[in-house]
């Protein structure tokens, strides 16, 4: 009988078990969401990175076999709806193919846009 694998405890954890190409591609997202979000935390929840801003989760990643998921996606204008439209996998899911340039400025824009929408959130719970 196989031991169940063990679930990552932090975001190293969860990046060592990539290939090394895969894990420069989380650690520059890792960044690009640190410096784009300088208070919010780390966490791994669902087993998988996220941050978490204001008491409430701001973003989650993962790595996947050939791409990587970024959740959830904002509401956003027309144009930030166009800009995401060929990396949309569903409601609420991006994907960026491991195979192709990762749009790190764009990924930085849906940080800035999840923190406004979370601030938003936190401001209304205070008030109740």
């Amino acid at each position: 009988m196989k031991p169940k694998p063990t679930s990552p405890k932090t975001i190293d954890e969860y990046m060592a078990g990539f290939p090394t190409d895969v894990q420069e591609v989380l650690q520059k997202i890792r960044g690009t969401i640190k410096k784009t979000a300088p208070k919010a935390e780390e966490a791994i929840s669902y087993k998988m990175p996220s941050f978490n801003l204001n008491g409430q989760y701001l973003i989650y990643f993962a790595a996947y076999k050939k791409h990587i998921g970024l959740y959830p996606v904002p509401n956003g204008d027309a144009e930030f709806n166009k800009e995401i439209a060929g990396y949309q996998s569903g409601k609420g899911t991006l994907q960026f193919p491991l195979d192709k340039p990762i749009p790190y400025k764009l990924i930085s824009k849906i940080v800035k846009i999840r923190t406004k929408e979370n601030s938003v959130k936190a401001a209304k719970r205070k008030k109740v």
